[in-house]
């Protein structure tokens, strides 16, 4: 996997070849010293504390050509003749070459193709290679540049990356296989099995006014794994049928930020699995649980190596499958149960694209692990464009052990059992025919995207206003939002009839 360590040899090597003028870049860094990852994080950290979110452009030049220099000097422009300008134009190609132009001649290079690594196709972002300081103050104080931001500067350590990775269940990836207990989950017909929590939101009663037919949700995380059967040929099975599956990836799993080698449509983590499933899982007589929207079409994205937005190509690939998904006319729910402490401005701009397209972006709040405990709701769930949602334990208005509250939460899904045995959701798991539990705020975010499917399914004319009024109003709270929990569970009989 690229998020292993190189050695210090390997990185120095790369390092001494990516200059261009290495006598100008030796000169700036005798002048001052780079800050360090821990002293970078500590600024990020600070600035969360205090404002709730953290943004490259306000931050001075050392800081940011310090995360810089630890990120393989990519930087990320994001372009425009405005600060809102952020979809691609005929204007704004012409902004974008000479962005180029002003980089090619700060950074001394023979061509501007010599610094352009990639350019989005429909949003005004732009990936250049930067190794001279002073192209980033020409580049702040320029007026068609939005923002700047080191591309690849990865805000967690490599033991924080590897036990991300290695998490499993509720925050992460993860292959277990468990045998239920029957107290969470009953059987209905033709012999399927429903979640205890679809019972505490009503979503069984609501299957007599929709299934989901007729919608498609997307699900933007690690991808669909190939052995579990019932997501992939037998996604039509029982009283699962005329529905489509559909897998893309737009996840690079290397080092090096000029590859364009992706990663294809599995999934290599469990988790966009698990997700998938609690959203669309067919409902037929081979006695695994069943999802919210069982007739509902599915479209998942390999877009992330794991549930933190971290690294360039996980940014790029998130940004890539939203505007993808903005460009369908039929898909009408994103699910993201993925999310990053401080804003993205590529992954920012690619939502609002698809958030103008139309579509109802449901995200997750966050959800803790050892080395999250003090953030607050995540990106992009704090934006305005999605709709936040956070995990609560069964029959209170308590959080779950590990999920984030706070005033940008829109509903809440319960997901942890009070029974004793602290049980999450009933699922499938990675592997074919087998079942495991999942928690936190991912799997109320994917629960959530199943219920809109359902209000849509049932009224199909509708627009994303409509049903997103519809699920406030079917809610414990409506008319009022609780400052932590939003307007609370949904109610999803209710929210259909």
């Amino acid at each position: 996997m690229k998020k292993q360590i190189l050695s210090l040899g390997i990185i120095l090597a790369m390092l001494s070849c990516s200059t261009n003028d290495d006598s100008f870049e030796v000169t700036n860094l005798q002048q001052q010293e780079l800050l360090t990852k821990s002293e970078i994080n500590k600024v990020i950290k600070e600035s969360l504390e205090a404002k709730g979110d953290f943004k490259w452009s306000e931050q001075n030049v050392h800081t940011i050509w310090s995360a810089l220099k630890h990120g393989n000097n990519i930087l990320t422009i994001g372009y425009g003749n405005s600060k809102t300008n952020f979809e691609r134009s005929a204007t704004s190609k012409n902004i974008k070459d000479e962005i180029l132009a002003l980089v090619q001649s700060l950074e001394r290079t023979s061509s501007k193709s010599k610094n352009e690594i990639y350019a989005d196709e429909n949003i005004n972002v732009l990936d250049v290679k930067v190794t001279n300081q002073e192209t980033l103050t020409a580049l702040l104080n320029d007026s068609r540049v939005r923002y700047i931001e080191p591309a690849d500067y990865s805000f967690f350590t490599s033991d924080e990356q590897q036990q991300r990775s290695d998490s499993s269940g509720s925050s992460g990836c993860g292959y277990s296989q468990v045998t239920l207990n029957s107290n969470d989950y009953r059987t209905v017909v033709p012999g399927a099995r429903v979640p205890w929590s679809f019972d505490a939101h009503k979503i069984p009663q609501a299957w007599s006014y929709s299934t989901g037919a007729g919608v498609t949700v997307a699900v933007v995380d690690t991808g669909l794994s190939p052995e579990q059967r019932w997501m992939n040929q037998y996604f039509n099975d029982g009283y699962s049928s005329g529905r489509t599956v559909q897998k893309y990836g737009t996840f690079v799993d290397s080092w090096w930020s000029w590859s364009d080698n992706y990663d294809g449509v599995n999934d290599k983590c469990g988790h966009g699995t698990s997700m998938a499933s609690v959203a669309t899982a067919p409902r037929n007589n081979d006695n695994l649980p069943v999802g919210v929207a069982y007739n509902a079409n599915l479209v998942t994205y390999r877009a992330v190596e794991n549930v933190v937005i971290d690294d360039y190509h996980e940014k790029r690939g998130i940004s890539e499958a939203l505007t993808a998904l903005g460009n369908r006319s039929d898909v009408k729910v994103i699910s993201m149960s993925i999310g990053s402490p401080f804003s993205i401005g590529r992954v920012e701009d690619a939502v609002k694209y698809a958030y103008n397209r139309g579509k109802m972006i449901i995200a997750a709040g966050g959800t803790s692990t050892s080395f999250t405990t003090w953030y607050g709701v995540i990106f992009p769930a704090w934006m305005s464009e999605t709709v936040a949602v956070t995990g609560v334990k069964e029959g209170t208005y308590s959080k779950c052990d590990v999920c984030h509250t706070g005033s940008e939460i829109d509903f809440t899904v319960q997901m942890q059992r009070r029974n004793g045995t602290d049980n999450k959701v009933p699922v499938l798991s990675y592997y074919n025919g087998k079942e495991n539990y999942v928690g936190g705020s991912s799997v109320a975010t994917a629960t959530t995207a199943g219920i809109a499917a359902l209000i849509w399914g049932k009224n199909p004319g509708w627009s994303r206003e409509q049903v997103l009024q519809k699920m406030r109003q079917s809610a414990d709270f409506y008319p009022n939002k609780h400052s932590e929990y939003g307007y609370g569970n949904i109610d999803a009989l209710k929210a259909v009839q």
